[in-house]
């Protein structure tokens, strides 16, 4: 990667261009592979539903229906960045391990949906919003080695002893859905992390996937690849878990800085996926002490409006 920017650089020199112009991210529609920064891991194969080009597929015949109960009327949500929440720089963190990582036993409060596998947790072991937070406290670890997931919810420790709401594991190589009815650490039962804003993707300029998001109210069905829900409805006129919303190709992109472009060409081309009951229409990102604040700022600018659901059926 490191000698791809300096040949572009090189190359933009030569034209009469600067190095600066030359190493600005700009929205990309490539099969580029960017890996979970510090692994050469990526999030699940190409062909895999998070990684699949959704733009030319028809819109939803509910898609009206299931905007009409979704505050369309205000802003996209940033839920990470800097001094919000559980800042001071929140998001659902990372945690990369080697090889030899020691493993645990982890317990579950939903033991019956869980996977239960020793998890490769530890002082190092991210959670989100902190080991004291009030919140979700997803915690994310990727083995770099055997490019594994292991993925948690309301993960807490307790004199060296482990115990989360739900845990699930998934091979980064592999399509393999969790059996259907499974939750995850995610209510509609699917891995977190290829549906999170990474800073290292955005900052090569390409991001080549969906986004997970949330709203309030949804419904008790789900929507293949979604394998779970926990909706307060048997209404289908409310989104079901794994719904998948575009923002519409004609929306002018033209007034947003280049990274911000970057992020919303994704969500033209790979769109929204909705994985969990929460605010309405916040959008998950890492916790990265590097995103730009100005970045988060202008992110907040994006209008509900913009966004249509889209006609999955035929990826399955």
């Amino acid at each position: 990667m490191r000698r791809l920017l300096t040949l572009v650089v090189l190359l933009a020199i030569a034209a009469g261009g600067s190095a600066a112009a030359a190493t600005a991210p700009s929205p990309q529609r490539t099969t580029a592979v960017i890996p979970v920064a510090g692994t050469t891991c990526r999030a699940f194969p190409a062909d895999n539903y998070w990684n699949t080009h959704i733009s030319s597929l028809p819109v939803d015949a509910r898609s009206g229906t299931w905007l009409s109960h979704m505050s369309t009327g205000r802003y996209l949500h940033p839920d990470f960045g800097p001094s919000f929440g559980d800042g001071p720089n929140y998001g659902i963190p990372i945690t990369v391990v080697g090889r030899y990582h020691r493993k645990v036993r982890v317990r579950f409060d939903y033991s019956s949906e869980s996977d239960h596998l020793r998890y490769p947790f530890g002082r190092d072991t991210k959670i989100e919003g902190g080991r004291n937070s009030a919140g979700d406290k997803h915690a994310i670890v990727v083995n770099r080695y055997n490019c594994r997931l292991f993925e948690t919810w309301n993960t807490r420790v307790h004199n060296g002893h482990w115990r989360a709401g739900s845990g699930a594991s998934w091979l980064l190589g592999s399509n393999r859905l969790r059996p259907d009815g499974w939750t995850s650490a995610d209510a509609a039962g699917l891995p977190i992390l290829p549906g999170l804003l990474r800073w290292n993707e955005v900052k090569a300029g390409f991001v080549g996937h969906a986004i997970r998001f949330t709203t309030n109210v949804t419904s008790r069905h789900h929507l293949w690849p979604a394998r779970h829900d926990a909706g307060s409805t048997d209404s289908w006129a409310y989104p079901p878990m794994g719904a998948r919303f575009r923002m519409k190709a004609g929306f002018d992109v033209r007034s947003y800085s280049p990274r911000a472009r970057v992020i919303l060409t994704a969500m033209k081309d790979y769109g929204l996926v909705l994985a969990d009951n929460g605010s309405p229409w916040y959008f998950t990102g890492e916790r990265n002490a590097s995103w730009p604040p100005a970045l988060i700022e202008e992110l907040k600018r994006i209008p509900a409006s913009a966004f249509e659901a889209v006609d999955t059926s035929s990826m399955h």
